[in-house]
């Protein structure tokens, strides 16, 4: 029987039927203007608290959607923006600093369903609304701490190969080394010449200085390894703290685009963002009186910090390691049940560690955090942008043994701050300030308006399509839509279980998938024409029309599948979006217009049926 599949093959339909139903499911549910609360202390909310919040909100008249208390986290669900926006401000004025209230879109997706894995798409900027920001990286401030850190890695260098300087200081771009006497000139040139390669040497007139500058192809390099640092470290933060797919790309050569779909709270993507800081780890100077060096009398070789908690204390002026020499962290416990943070470091951040904890074992050690704050100021009517570094040691702890790839961090007042430090070092710090220069807001009601016409345009295309193949192809047209509803079915299905990020351009490919997968139908049905004019029973005009036809649907598939993964592979941001849905699509029409539409057809007229003609 030419027209008969067998079991297993209508099974396969019926079962990749249910599943793409299972999983593009979720995408009908939508998600709930939300507000979320949680403590910014270690001690989480309380059950009171929580029913003091829910009683807050509903005396302002405010209607809740759904109330949710779990882990120390509270969600209050509305039904519209306007009550979450009005809570939100309401919670802010009554908690105060100590919590952190912000806006959120809760997916209203069945447990059920979410047992199974199934989650809605996420939405793009364009369609979900979100925040858009644009990032300057301050290549200057990257070029400086490169040769800062020359300047350390050189004096550390003389040291260990105990050649004798007066002094080494880093003064109008150059890093100038004066020796103590001009014979160890030679020793200090084949130094470098092993291990600075990357610094151009000057000899000036007298004979027992060098100097040294970053050669360009350092500073391009330097330059280039910011952006690209900064950006992985971005990205490392906003997925650490849950912002659903994210788009971080670069643009130009210092500047990083950031859109962070769904999020409308302004202020708190700018703190997630904003925390343009770096790490630094520095002994602690326990010979020297606190006190004196808050007066004004500073030693030579230490600097003055103070801590969160206000008190001063004096720290090593070399740094031991940076924030981006650490490759992972993990928050845990030590042997003494104390909360704590393991902590891992690269080959050479560990070298650097190894040799100085050696060297000071029960002595303590600190953690810095810099962070660089942007003021922007109007002055004679002109807004100026005022940059201020601030250094805070946010912990201190004693060198227990030595340690250089992986060591644990303690002295920590709870187990939350070690989770927070943990994440903070693990997403790394920025190698270079960067400040936002272009702040944008895509509100949910214009997502919505987005979402709206891009599902109107898709729909009314399916049925002029649907229309303009039943008219003329008749029950062969009705088998064909059916097929073409599959196909988008199992599109949707398919980007929901890759958690794709949809967006316009993807609502365009999705359309243009649509149009295209019609036209493998129109192919099979021409041909099945054709061969009746030729004289064939309807039975074997069938077969012919599907198999015959089906080299040229491979082949234009094909050509059109390579032209997809050409746009994905060199293109970005919404050119690969509507590379990968163009790309699916294809896939999955193909399976359609071939495997369901043929499974249609034989059902109607294969088997032991008898056709003296077909509905074609």
């Amino acid at each position: 029987m030419q027209n008969h599949y067998p079991l297993w093959k209508n099974l396969l339909v019926l079962i990749v039927f249910a599943v793409s139903t299972i999983y593009a499911l979720p995408n009908l549910y939508g998600d709930d203007p939300s507000v979320q609360v949680a403590s910014t202390r270690p001690a989480k909310l309380t059950q009171e608290q929580a029913n003091q919040v829910d009683s807050t909100i509903k005396t302002a008249g405010l209607n809740i959607k759904a109330f949710e208390f779990k882990d120390g986290h509270i969600l209050a669900r509305f039904n519209n923006t306007d009550d979450q926006l009005k809570a939100a401000d309401l919670l802010r004025d009554q908690m105060g600093d100590d919590y952190n209230v912000a806006l959120n879109l809760a997916p209203t997706t069945p447990a059920w369903l979410r047992a199974l894995g199934a989650e809605a798409m996420y939405l793009g900027l364009d369609l979900r609304g979100g925040v858009h920001f644009l990032m300057e990286v301050d290549m200057d401030a990257a070029v400086k701490q490169a040769e800062e850190r020359y300047n350390d890695d050189v004096r550390l260098a003389l040291r260990n190969e105990k050649i004798r300087y007066q002094s080494v200081s880093k003064d109008s771009g150059f890093i100038k080394v004066k020796l103590n006497s001009a014979d160890d000139k030679p020793a200090l040139l084949k130094l470098l010449d092993k291990d600075f390669r990357a610094l151009e040497i000057t000899e000036p007139n007298e004979q027992d200085q060098v100097w040294l500058k970053l050669s360009e192809k350092e500073v391009r390099e330097t330059k280039k390894f910011a952006v690209a640092q900064n950006m992985t470290t971005l990205r490392n933060r906003v997925n650490e703290l849950g912002v659903a797919e994210p788009v971080i790309q670069q643009q130009g050569e210092n500047r990083i685009v950031v859109q962070l779909p769904g999020v409308q709270d302004t202020t708190r993507a700018k703190e997630i963002l904003g925390t343009t800081a770096t790490l630094e780890y520095r002994l602690v100077d326990v010979e020297h009186d606190v006190q004196k060096a808050v007066e004004g009398h500073v030693p030579v070789g230490s600097r003055l910090y103070y801590e969160r908690n206000g008190n001063p204390i004096l720290l090593d002026r070399r740094v031991i390691v940076t924030g981006d020499q650490i490759v992972d962290s993990s928050s845990g416990v030590d042997q003494d049940g104390r909360p704590s943070v393991n902590i891992s470091l690269n080959g050479v951040g560990a070298a650097k560690m190894g040799k100085l904890t050696q060297a000071n074992i029960g002595k303590p050690m600190a953690v810095v955090f810099i962070e660089y704050k942007v003021e922007t100021k109007v002055v004679n009517g002109q807004k100026v942008r005022h940059k201020e570094k601030v250094e805070k040691v946010i912990n201190v702890a004693t060198i227990q043994g030595v340690f250089s790839h992986r060591f644990q961090t303690t002295g920590l007042d709870s187990p939350q701050e070690a989770r927070n430090l943990s994440l903070l070092l693990r997403a790394g710090a920025l190698v270079a300030p960067v400040d936002i220069v272009e702040e944008r807001t895509v509100g949910p009601s214009l997502g919505q308006e987005n979402i709206a016409k891009g599902i109107n345009s898709n729909f009314y295309g399916f049925i002029a399509v649907a229309f303009f193949m039943i008219i003329y192809y008749r029950v062969f047209g009705l088998f064909s839509i059916v097929a073409l509803g599959m196909n988008v079915l199992m599109l949707v299905a398919v980007l929901s279980l890759l958690q794709a990020t949809l967006t316009l351009p993807g609502m365009a490919g999705i359309a243009l998938t649509v149009g295209m997968a019609i036209d493998a139908n129109v192919l099979i049905n021409e041909r099945i024409r054709e061969e009746l004019r030729l004289g064939m029973s309807p039975g074997a005009a069938i077969y012919a029309g599907y198999e015959r036809a089906f080299a040229t649907i491979f082949d234009s598939n094909i050509t059109t599948l390579i032209a997809g993964i050409a746009l994905f592979w060199l293109g970005s941001g919404p050119i690969r979006g509507f590379a990968l849905v163009l790309c699916i699509g294809i896939l999955t029409s193909m399976f359609s217009a071939v495997v369901v539409s043929r499974a249609l057809v034989n059902l109607a007229y294969g088997g032991q049926r008898k056709s003296d003609k077909l509905a074609i």
